[in-house]
């Protein structure tokens, strides 16, 4: 429907700014152009900027469809760089006597290109990884290549594991496995013996404390990881009686992913810092304490403590760690333990950006299809044209509750098999019509009645996507994660449809109908009417922003839609434009999709040719027409599984 949010002032590039909200979000990496183009800014104000329908047209001059997935490599280099240099400003303004120790959690972007390039603008700062599981430990251990390097496996673990992570000690870099259950460091001590070399040994532990927001079951005394304090108390036992009370190295703990509160940090920090200054106590020379992950992401640009938001600078939460950890080794006279932080999701979101096409909308009002009234209208027809007619007259909320009675009706009697299509068509119409002018009506009031609101969502528009939710907005699905989401262009134009966005999948889920907002959720997104011209639809891309946390590799195969067309950016500025695409990655293929799950591309063509050949004998298809049938068949094969538009 036709937005009334927007309000009637001029439209220029700062109500566009505003209207979007990109200028919080957009954490000065992605902005709005003068001529109304998203840009984005990988070095923020130290670099260039690029616009996303320049990188679009230069994928779509490759060959490439869409949706397609543009990575900005220079801003993971930046992010890294930017959560260092925090942690050094914090220590030396708290005059903190240990070191800072970075990793970046594997599991929430395993892209190869990625980790390299985490660990490349890594390498001053000593950065490592931390892994999960054992492919995550393989991968890590192949590419972690710089002396001393850490690699912190966190996860349960089996015998191959410990093996792995022991392997990676002999070759000289820092692998501490961390305890995340009692039964765990007997297996560890064991394998170690036989191996012949000295474990370096981390332990969980499960603080009272716990994060809020969609991940805070991740942290507390219910944790799925952890020792209890009990069960810490045992492990030094074990430690000492195995005389290797000297390889307990690392204290962790994890109060869950995008925590985003500052408040629910402290006290964790707090609590865990006494843990490490008791242990110390005992004797056990505990060089690291790890503070896990929770650095969180303003999705939305409000700065609160909102699931989506986050009420703390990167500045204020370095500051935050150092500063009570120092507090809590002073108090207990303790040496200050070098920090280890896991942050992924502060790293890598804002990096990526998936440009998805819109083909069509759905609209409860068509202007394209004219329905004529006459003199012999259907009674209730007649009563509907009467209410639009004198509508500017009426009481607006009754009009309405008039008019929603009629069209019940009409349900009613139709159902009954009292009404024709016809004149159920005139009245669904003319009850929408009516809708939509006393939704307008209320348009600027202080106070607008609760079902004119839901009224107003129901009138908005479903803009058709070519992407799955399932594959690339997986969060949004499974947790209601909230992500920016704007037209890339046209942004000097006043948006002038209000509109949820649906998928391609054949399921009821497959939409996007909660965004972002400054003060709330917004149920519609403020989108441009679709432009036609005498080839049909002008093409329209929406962004979707701050996708390169998780999205990437938890993405299903729902509908066997698989992974998107990839682009990566660098900035250059010898080249031209002031970029380049360094790398383009195809997405899933309709047969890699097919073979994911079990299909065979040489039984799949062999059973279709058989069907051929019986069409051709029975005289169903003439030859020349078959041969060219299997041939599309053996060819769409392997196509990108997406709509081609």
């Amino acid at each position: 429907m036709n937005v009334s949010a927007v309000g009637s002032n001029a439209w220029d590039i700062p109500a566009a700014r505003n209207l979007y909200n990109i200028q919080r979000w957009g954490a000065k990496y992605f902005d709005i152009n003068d001529a109304g183009r998203v840009v984005a800014t990988p070095l923020q104000e130290a670099g260039a900027s690029v616009e996303l329908i320049d990188v679009i047209e230069e994928a779509r001059s490759r060959g490439l469809k869409f949706p397609l997935l543009i990575r900005f490599q220079d801003i993971v280099r930046h992010r890294v760089e930017a959560i260092n240099q925090a942690f050094r400003n914090s220590i030396k303004e708290f005059s903190y006597q240990g070191q800072y120790r970075g990793v970046f959690p594997i599991k929430v972007n395993q892209l190869r290109e990625v980790v390299e390039e985490i660990l490349d603008a890594g390498k001053p700062y000593n950065f490592g990884l931390e892994v999960g599981s054992k492919p995550e430990l393989f991968a890590g251990l192949a590419l972690l290549n710089q002396a001393g390097g850490m690699i912190i496996c966190n996860g349960y673990k089996d015998a191959g594991f410990i093996k792995m992570a022991l392997l990676g000690i002999k070759l000289g870099k820092k692998v501490i496995l961390v305890v995340e259950k009692l039964e765990e460091l007997r297996h560890i001590i064991n394998i170690s013996r036989q191996i012949g070399v000295e474990p370096i040994i981390g332990i969980r532990s499960r603080l009272l404390s716990k994060g809020a927001g969609k991940w805070a079951e991740s942290g507390g005394e219910n944790a799925k990881f952890g020792l209890s304090t009990t069960e810490l108390l045992a492990a030094t036992e074990i430690l000492k009686s195995e005389n290797l009370s000297h390889c307990l190295k690392l204290l962790h703990f994890h109060i869950g992913s995008q925590v985003p509160d500052i408040l629910t940090v402290k006290k964790a920090v707090q609590e865990a810092a006494r843990y490490y200054a008791k242990l110390h106590k005992m004797g056990f020379d505990i060089s690291y304490l790890d503070v896990g992950g929770g650095l969180g992401v303003d999705y939305d640009g409000s700065r609160s403590a909102f699931d989506s938001s986050t009420n703390y600078t990167l500045q204020e939460y370095t500051n935050d760690i150092v500063y009570y950890i120092a507090e809590v080794c002073k108090a207990e006279k303790v040496p200050h333990p070098d920090i280890v932080s896991e942050s992924g999701r502060a790293i890598v979101a804002h990096h990526s950006v998936l440009i998805v096409e819109v083909f069509g909308a759905i609209e409860k009002i068509r202007a394209n299809i004219d329905l004529p009234y006459g003199d012999n209208e259907h009674a209730l027809v007649r009563e509907l044209l009467d209410i639009r007619k004198n509508l500017a007259k009426l009481n607006k909320l009754e009009a309405f509750h008039d008019a929603l009675e009629r069209k019940e009706d009409a349900h009613n009697m139709f159902t009954l098999g009292l009404m024709d299509l016809p004149d159920k068509a005139k009245i669904e119409n003319l009850y929408w019509e009516i809708s939509r002018e006393v939704v307008q009506s209320f348009a600027g009031q202080a106070y607008i009645p609760e079902e004119i609101r839901k009224l107003e969502d129901s009138l908005g528009d479903q803009y058709l996507c070519n992407f799955s939710v399932f594959q690339s907005l997986l969060d949004h699905w499974a947790l209601g994660q909230l992500f920016p989401i704007m037209p890339v262009n046209r942004l000097n134009e006043r948006p002038t449809r209000e509109a949820t966005l649906v998928d391609i999948t054949c399921d009821s889920d497959g939409q996007i109908n909660k965004f972002i907002d400054l003060r709330d959720v917004r149920d519609t997104l403020p989108l441009h009417s679709l432009n036609y011209n005498a080839n049909g639809q002008e093409p329209y891309y929406l962004g979707f922003f701050l996708m390169g946390a998780y999205q990437d590799i938890m993405g299903d195969l729902h509908n066997l839609f698989g992974r998107v067309n990839e682009v990566h950016v660098f900035l250059d500025p010898d080249e031209g434009a002031g970029y380049y695409v360094e790398e383009v990655i195809e997405g899933t293929t309709i047969i890699q999709a097919l073979t994911s799950v079990q299909y065979d591309e040489t039984e799949l063509k062999r059973q279709m040719k058989a069907q051929i050949d019986d069409a051709i004998k029975s005289d169903k298809l003439k030859p020349s027409e078959a041969m060219r049938l299997l041939d599309d068949y053996e060819r769409g094969l392997k196509e990108y599984t997406y709509l081609t538009i």
